[in-house]
């Protein structure tokens, strides 16, 4: 049966990182006795000027301090002076400041953060990259172009008056035939000066292209291909991961006990749901197939490199009938059947497969670039909260975003955007200072609610996908939502 699949694979491409459309960092952490919800807006060129907000949730906090620091590697243990955070006046619970992030890569944002409980420290990783050129403004553009016009036609100009009159007497009228003369040159010199700018834009585009493409960050092509019944992914060669090399953004470390993590979403009603973990041999990722629904999928594999880094790649496939196989999933791959988007509108409450449901507590009118804190309850059929929850690779529970359009991705956690593998890494060099979700005992008790910092990055609809384990098994909730802007 499995020897019968077609993939037919094309590239679906996205300026990203480990998100789609979703580039900036919402983190949910202690520094000691304090909890605090960050959010980093990250520069859209780099160098750039990063924007910070911290909202303390729990603890009453007088002050933070923050610098910028590479997570691994040069750059990550001496600090440079660092900046104080500007307490709102509108809000005394929220800090704003600034830092500049000089170079693509992985950096954090280390906080010094004191108030009445004392001093502790806390780093949050971010994935710093260029995401497009910027536009010269419209006044400079308007200013040189009307310096360039004086510029063309004095040169012009300087080329008819040498030959009309440099040859002259002082006070003498030029001829007509140095009048003709004049007239000649100066149509040549036009012709010339109009090629030489020609020419010089042809080979100015040429050079911005090709720097362009060293800088602006771009996720690594990824090629599937069915063999047998596995299906293959293989991730291309990226040029801009290659050029920083030095930074140690080219091998790859798990996160949540996994090097990638695959979603697959089928098309158009986003009605069929997976997160799978293909295992890696050489330079291929490999995933048996089982349960995989015929349909048209678009497929996002995430993946962490050493030094905290995440990548989205993407891609659609196209899965014929005759494809799906009895053999169930099984360890933390899980599969979901989600109502038709067609059929679908938003609500609060969301059933599991085994009866109990998710319900969707606080506010959930929610705006676009607004951080947010999205509160979910794990209840029975009658509405009363759960005490059997498990975790999940880790975690109390995962959340997967994705606007209808497929513009944005994200994979979150209760601790935020950021891999789980990064923080993981600043966490060896301050444990006793910087408390995360990182990762969860099996048999530790999980709370019935659970909670995921986001801010949305543009409004429109959206699928959410909420996974929890209970019994041994991955339950999915859906919900839709409509972010106002």
């Amino acid at each position: 049966m499995f020897q019968r699949l077609l993939l037919i694979v094309v590239l679906f491409a996205s300026a990203a990182h480990a998100h789609v459309g979703s580039p900036d960092v919402f983190y949910d952490g202690k520094a000691g006795p304090y909890r605090l919800f960050v959010t980093v807006r990250t520069p859209r060129m780099i160098p750039g000027v990063a924007q910070i907000e911290v909202r303390v949730l729990d603890g009453t906090v007088t002050g933070i301090d923050i610098v910028p620091l590479r997570v691994v590697g040069e750059g990550s243990e001496n600090a440079p002076p660092p900046d104080r955070m500007t307490v709102s006046s509108s809000d005394p619970q929220l800090f704003v400041g600034k830092l500049w992030l000089m170079e693509s890569g992985s950096w954090q944002v280390r906080m010094d953060v004191s108030g009445v409980q004392g001093t502790s420290q806390m780093a949050v990783p971010v994935a710093a990259f260029a995401q497009r050129t910027l536009r010269m403004q419209r006044a400079m553009g308007a200013l040189l172009s009307i310096l360039m016009l004086v510029l063309v036609f004095s040169a012009i100009s300087i080329f008819g008056a040498a030959v009309r009159e440099s040859q002259l007497d002082p006070g003498a009228a030029p001829r007509a035939e140095n009048r003709r003369k004049a007239r000649m040159t100066m149509v040549g010199a036009a012709v010339a000066v109009v090629a030489i700018l020609f020419l010089g834009n042809l080979w100015w585009n040429s050079k911005a292209q090709k720097n362009a493409a060293n800088m602006i960050y771009r996720p690594p092509p990824i090629q599937a291909t069915i063999s047998g019944n596995q299906l293959q992914l293989k991730v291309g060669f990226s040029e801009w991961h290659d050029r920083r090399k030095r930074m140690q953004l080219v091998n790859l470390v798990p996160d949540h006990g996994h090097l990638m993590h695959l979603f697959l979403l089928r098309l158009p009603e986003m009605d069929r749901f997976y997160h799978l973990h293909p295992d890696m041999s050489a330079d291929t990722f490999i995933q048996q197939l089982t349960s995989e629904a015929p349909g048209r999928y678009v497929l996002f594999a995430d993946i962490v490199r050493e030094s905290g880094f995440p990548d989205t790649m993407t891609t659609r496939i196209e899965v014929p009938d005759g494809a799906e196989s009895s053999t169930p999933l099984t360890g933390d791959d899980s599969a979901a059947s989600a109502p038709t988007l067609s059929s679908s509108s938003p609500r609060a409450i969301s059933s599991l497969p085994d009866g109990c449901q998710v319900a969707w507590i606080g506010d959930t009118s929610l705006y676009a670039t607004k951080p947010a804190l999205l509160r979910f309850r794990i209840e029975d059929s009658r509405g009363n909260p759960i005490g059997d929850l498990q975790p999940y690779m880790g975690m109390a529970g995962h959340l997967v975003i994705v606007r209808r359009d497929l513009s944005v991705f994200a994979h979150i956690h209760p601790a935020g955007s950021v891999p789980m593998a990064a923080v993981a890494l600043l966490e060896k060099k301050t444990p006793q200072a910087h408390e995360s979700m990182v990762g969860m005992e099996q048999n530790q008790t999980i709370p019935p609610e659970i909670t995921f910092p986001y801010g949305f990055p543009q409004p429109g609809d959206y699928r959410l996908f909420l996974q929890v384990r209970r019994g041994g098994q991955v339950q999915t909730a859906v919900f839709d939502v409509t972010i106002k802007s």
